[in-house]
């Protein structure tokens, strides 16, 4: 079976591949998930009728080539388009098999692909969110929890740096961090038994046997308790209290401060975060709300990932995605806060947003740029290199975000 394709240039061409596949920089098969790709830096048109493209959810993947972006048809038809212009980076549109992949795998992932991709019902979003606690990677790290409220030991080697006790409160710290990137829902019976222990009986010894979820010195790390009790328990005013009051003149915060008074990516996502899980349990905060604003500025005057003075980047590995993050900022860790929430993308953004495009795969996949040596009790995606779940629905999201804001 053969397809016949439209190719964009200065006049119109015809070729035709096999099902095969082309092996240059795309593959045409004759699925049913056809529309635009790049081969030789040309924008080639597949056309058929019998494409089928989830409407209402994404802008098609060249807007200015008309209703028939989609269209297929097999050879032997003379009906052929040509579109002449060059594909813009952020006019990208996921395929069907695309959708199909990252629904054929865990609850957690799956939900948020009917959420943010899809578009499905709410009933069924919350029941498929509701298998997070008793299947797959959510159920696994909830077994994994102790009797104690903690999650275990560290590997052989695993940051020597630290007491025994406080390597432990780390590994709690980013295990309760991941159960909400997974999604938990906070009022399942697994996830107040989880949050109970946490709650009854951890503390931080060093500070007088302070209780977990009201934090403790660094705004890195408080950012983070702060979001986990909201999310899963009840928002703590006094944590919030003292992080507003930690905030730096250049609108962020940092972990080194007073000793530093330059604010640091990475404490200032962390902190955000925590700030929009504060404001969700509670009604709205003049104060908190004038927080974000000032530190969502810190990132967007900066364009994400440049220094203020210069316009270079700071740090390349913020170019390269993970996941988890952990405590590590990067480029999509920041725009997808943005689209979490709700602000409105303008120009600033626009070369993260490239940044995001370009990592993509040619088969239209994101892939696992790297991985963070800090541990949890838990492996999702480990090959570094190989196409990414988590990655590619991040990835998406984003773009849906940009591309349907107008500015």
């Amino acid at each position: 079976m053969t397809w016949q394709l439209a190719k964009g240039v200065s006049g119109c061409e015809t070729k035709t591949f096999f099902n095969e596949g082309c092996r240059a920089r795309a593959v045409a098969t004759p699925a049913r998930h056809a529309s635009s790709f790049l081969l030789d830096d040309t924008v080639y048109v597949i056309t058929s009728e019998l494409t089928i493209r989830p409407e209402g959810f994404f802008a098609p993947l060249l807007p200015y080539a008309g209703a028939n972006v989609n269209a297929v048809r097999r050879t032997g038809q003379n009906q052929n388009t040509c579109y002449k212009r060059p594909m813009r980076l952020h006019d990208y549109a996921p395929r069907p098999a695309h959708i199909k992949w990252l629904l054929d795998s865990d609850p957690a992932i799956r939900w948020q692909v009917m959420r943010d991709i899809t578009g499905e019902a709410p009933n069924a979003i919350a029941a498929e969110r509701s298998r997070v606690a008793t299947e797959g990677w959510g159920a696994q790290l909830l077994t994994r929890q102790s009797p104690a409220g903690n999650w275990g030991g560290s590997p052989r080697g695993w940051r020597g740096d630290l007491p025994k006790e406080d390597r432990g409160l780390l590994i709690t710290l980013y295990s309760l961090v991941v159960s909400m990137d997974l999604g938990l829902d906070p009022s399942s019976k697994e996830a107040r038994k989880m949050i109970d222990r946490v709650d009854k009986r951890l503390v931080f010894k060093r500070l007088n046997n302070r209780p977990y979820l009201h934090g403790e010195t660094e705004p890195c790390i408080n950012g983070r308790i702060l979001g986990i009790g909201a999310y899963f328990k009840k928002p703590n005013d006094a944590l919030a209290n003292q992080l507003l009051g930690e905030q730096l003149e250049d609108g962020g915060w940092n972990c080194e401060a007073p000793k530093s008074r330059r604010s640091s990516f990475h404490t200032t996502i962390c902190v955000l975060e925590g700030l929009l899980e504060y404001e969700r349990a509670v009604r709205k905060s003049a104060a908190v709300t004038k927080a974000r604003k000032r530190a969502e500025n810190y990132l967007l005057e900066r364009r994400m990932f440049g220094s203020l003075r210069t316009g270079e980047v700071i740090n390349k590995r913020w170019l390269r995605f993970s996941f988890p993050t952990f405590w590590h900022y990067d480029v999509l860790r920041g725009l997808d806060y943005l689209r979490n929430a709700g602000i409105k993308p303008d120009s600033r953004v626009s070369d993260a947003i490239e940044t995001v495009i370009e990592r993509r795969h040619q088969n239209g996949r994101w892939p696992l740029n790297l991985l963070h040596p800090e541990h949890i009790p838990l492996e999702m995606e480990t090959g570094i290199g190989r196409a990414s779940r988590w990655n590619t629905l991040r990835a998406l999201r984003v773009l849906h975000w940009y591309n349907n804001s107008t500015w």
